[in-house]
């Protein structure tokens, strides 16, 4: 029970791994805060969590909301030790072929949901001088590739944003933490991969939901800064940030089975 009465708040926890890291806190003794925009998948996720727990409808593009949302906690708990966000979505589309409304949807709940839960937050973490953000980024935000333009800008974006927030609360008590997995076998791809031909191009490299939870509980437990999933991914992602284009020709093939 590490985490024992801390509050958490999650957005995106109707499904995937918001859902089963909504359990797993539970079990640590945390208090769970389910947000989505779905009430009928919050009631189904909620009923199989044991411990202190809610569920809200939120809508992370709605910046209102968002804030009505957090001070319902702050008034009910005193505090929010812990935010989870994890809400978003992918679309994998070549670039001429997705409208540039498709593009600006996906930024606005990946990246400015991001922001818009963290800027309502944050102020009552510093007050307390205290706190943990995490963000759930993405391998994608490290590594381009085809027919993910726009989903590769999201988690780009929100990798920066992280990046340069922690800078800003260095010595103030409150912890960014940014996750970054790759291909997990998640509810996400109904929407991403409709016709299942990335799925099965992968299948051997998709990571299970219960694993990337288990790696998010664990680096909020220990208040780490970045997790790359899976782990043997990380000297490949460094290789790419040192020796991009020639990163790209070596695993082309590998990495646009779209």
């Amino acid at each position: 029970m590490k985490l024992q009465g801390q509050v958490v708040l999650i957005t995106g926890a109707s499904s995937g791994i918001g859902a089963i890291c909504a359990q797993k806190l539970s079990a640590e003794g945390a208090i769970p805060i389910l947000t989505a925009r779905s009430e009928k998948k919050l009631i189904d996720i909620s009923q199989s969590i044991g411990g202190t727990h809610e569920w809200l409808k939120l809508d992370v593009t709605d910046v209102s909301e968002v804030q009505t949302r957090v001070e319902q906690v702050i008034e009910k708990y005193g505090k929010i030790d812990i935010v989870l966000n994890n809400a978003g979505y992918g679309q994998f589309e070549q670039l001429v072929d997705m409208p540039i409304s498709a593009f600006e949807d996906m930024m606005n709940v990946n990246y400015m949901g991001t922001v818009r839960v963290t800027k309502s937050v944050l102020p009552y973490m510093l007050e307390a001088g205290t706190g943990q953000i995490v963000n759930v980024a993405s391998m994608a935000g490290k590594i381009g590739t085809a027919k993910s333009a726009s989903y590769t800008a999201t988690k780009h974006a929100v990798l920066g944003f992280s990046n340069a927030l922690r800078q800003e609360l260095r010595k103030s008590g409150v912890q960014v933490t940014t996750i970054n997995p790759g291909p997990i076998d998640t509810p996400f791809f109904e929407q991403a991969d409709p016709d299942g031909g990335y799925i099965k191009n992968l299948r051997g490299f998709i990571m299970k939901p219960e694993y990337v939870a288990d790696q998010i509980v664990q680096a909020i437990i220990r208040r780490k800064e970045e997790v790359n999933l899976p782990r043997s991914a990380a000297f490949g992602m460094r290789f790419y940030q040192l020796f991009p284009r020639f990163a790209d020709k070596l695993t082309y093939g590998l990495m646009n089975r779209k």
